[in-house]
């Protein structure tokens, strides 16, 4: 494990609508990965990692956390974003494709922090996490992918996509629930 001032916590499409089809099944999934996430961000945040939300832009183009999740709102997902919201001291960004590196600044970000490992969290853990940890993987980061902070909408799917990022791209699954 790398020293607590290289490690980065990314939340992967959280501020989401689940208009979509599966969206539903999604949001349900997602609803049960809250806590853990949740608590992986006060774990993070006594540890003073990075928090670093990277979302789709729901084709505003603008990294503005506002009007995004207003994008995203209604009644079914308020709960869910209400709890989730990034706080001010968390960075925000949008990004175009699955993976959260593809044409955004996240590879930037890291860099300028100083970040050698990543704990990748949020949705769909067999889309946009799992390309997500793909390209940290090409890029030397080294990660830990909690299983109970990723969901899908298959759990068939989910668990697949788990077992490729830890077999193939060396992630710990380790369950947040074991973090101390």
């Amino acid at each position: 494990m790398h020293p607590p001032n290289q490690t980065a916590v990314l939340i992967v499409d959280m501020i989401n609508d689940f208009q979509f089809s599966h969206g539903e099944t999604l949001l349900s999934e997602s609803k049960k990965i809250l806590p853990n996430i949740i608590q992986l961000k006060q774990y993070a945040s006594d540890r003073h990692f990075p928090i670093i939300y990277i979302n789709d832009h729901y084709n505003l183009w603008q990294a503005d956390l506002q009007r995004i999740y207003n994008k995203c709102l209604h009644d079914q997902n308020q709960e869910l974003l209400d709890q989730i919201v990034p706080h001010e001291t968390d960075y925000f960004l949008i990004k175009p494709k699955h993976s959260a590196f593809h044409q955004t600044a996240l590879q930037a970000l890291l860099s300028e922090l100083g970040i050698k490992h990543l704990i990748i969290t949020g949705i769909a853990g067999n889309i946009c996490v799992l390309f997500t940890a793909n390209d940290a993987y090409m890029r030397e980061y080294s990660l830990s992918v909690p299983q109970d902070g990723i969901a899908s909408n298959d759990a068939q799917d989910n668990a697949y996509a788990l077992k490729m990022m830890e077999n193939v791209l060396k992630a710990d699954i380790t369950p947040i629930s074991h973090f101390s």
